[in-house]
Order: C-alpha cells, then sequence, then structure tokens
C-alpha cells in the first residue's frame, strides 16, 4: 500500500475548499531569505517570483493582504528556544535590511506587516484578530519556508477553523526534501493544495460571484 493509499484508506486527503472572504498571506519573503549564505537556498526565489503574480491579482481584488517579517529587539531580549536552535535568526532586527520584505512583493499603505518571534505568523501578533475585524475565512498561504514558517501558520490558521489554500509554487525552502513532505503533510491534514494558476483561477471565479452577488 502506498502512502497515498494509506491516508486515503484513513479518508484523510478531504478538499475544505474556499469561504467567502479570502485573505492573502505572505510569510517571511524577507531579504535575508533570499540569500543561501544566510536562511535561503532551494526554491525561495522561484517561490517569491511567483507571489508576486498572485500578489498582483489579490490587490487587483481588494482583498485583505498580510505580510510577516521576523523581528527580535536589538539586544535580543525577546529572543526564546528558537533562537537557541537557530541562534542567526537573532539577527533579524528591525532595521537589519535582511529583515524587510523583498522588493518584488513590497508592501503598501493598508496592508499588515505582522512582526513576530516564532515560527507561526499568529503566535504572539494581532493577526487572527484583523482578519476576523475583515470577516476572513479563508488564509491563500504564500510564503517560506515552506517546512517551518508556513506549515506552522498554516496549523494554527486551521486551529482558528480558517480554511488554508497552500499556493505549491508560491511556499518555497531552503532543501527541497522538506519542502515537498510537507507539502504532501499539509494537503493530507490542514489545506488545499493548489498552484498559482490554479489560485489564480479560483479567485477570478470567486470574485465573480462575489460580484454578481451584490449587484
Amino acid at each position: 500500500m502506498s502512502d497515498v493509499d494509506i491516508y486515503k484508506t484513513q479518508n484523510f486527503g478531504n478538499s475544505s475548499g474556499w469561504g467567502r472572504a479570502p485573505a492573502l498571506l505572505i510569510v517571511d519573503f524577507v531579504n535575508g531569505f533570499t540569500d543561501p549564505a544566510r536562511f535561503g537556498g532551494g526554491n525561495i526565489q522561484e517561490a517569491i517570483a511567483n507571489t508576486a503574480v498572485l500578489l498582483d491579482a489579490c490587490r487587483s481584488y481588494g482583498l485583505p493582504i498580510v505580510f510577516t517579517r521576523v523581528i527580535y529587539a536589538d539586544d535580543g531580549a525577546d529572543a526564546g528556544v528558537f533562537c537557541l536552535k537557530a541562534p542567526s535568526l537573532v539577527t533579524l532586527t528591525e532595521d537589519n535590511p535582511e529583515s524587510h520584505v523583498v522588493d518584488a512583493l513590497k508592501p503598501r499603505d493598508g496592508e499588515l506587516i505582522a512582526r513576530k518571534q516564532q515560527p507561526s505568523a499568529f503566535f504572539g501578533t494581532n493577526l487572527h484578530s484583523w482578519l476576523t475585524m475583515r470577516g476572513v475565512d479563508t488564509i491563500i498561504q504564500t510564503g517560506c519556508t515552506t517546512s517551518g514558517c508556513v506549515r506552522a501558520s498554516v496549523i494554527d490558521a486551521l486551529s482558528y477553523n480558517y480554511r488554508n489554500i497552500v499556493v505549491t509554487d508560491c511556499v518555497g525552502d531552503r532543501a527541497i526534501g522538506p519542502h515537498e513532505a510537507n507539502l504532501f503533510d499539509m494537503g493530507q491534514k490542514y489545506g488545499d493544495l493548489l498552484t498559482c494558476e490554479e489560485t489564480l483561477a479560483a479567485l477570478a471565479q470567486l470574485m465573480g460571484v462575489r460580484a454578481e452577488a451584490a449587484e
């Protein structure tokens, strides 16, 4: 029995689908993660390029947009166990260019920048309340790394009862093995896996339905 068959037999891998009000979450696509000598590598650059296309579309529909940045105090006072495992993270301070969102995805006014010290975009941030105020029920998940902060954000989003759309070519990792393994696992338990092209098509249909309903 294959891995897929095991999950299918146990009735995993079902679709949670789309709700009526999506938002785009871009996790940690910052300068430091574009550099293999720092935090990057793998397919992160390609994922950023694809996310730029998706971001333009989401902006054209007026969807809520969220970016995350890993930010620690200059003196490291808020560093925790995560920084024991990955000490270089503590260098990502507010003014360090490595902690800033890449120019290709530069945030605009009205878009949330959630500053975090832990993997999840939700832990210790105001993200959940910000999304709740806007009536969001579905989160389009992009960013890096697939096996780390994206996965943590997807699981927390599910725990808050958001539907997850994980855009497979808009998430990246420093190593391809963890990227592929975590996509498979998230697709079986925590979210729906769609390519950027599939996500754009689904958004166009959803936004069309919303426009018709508003008329």
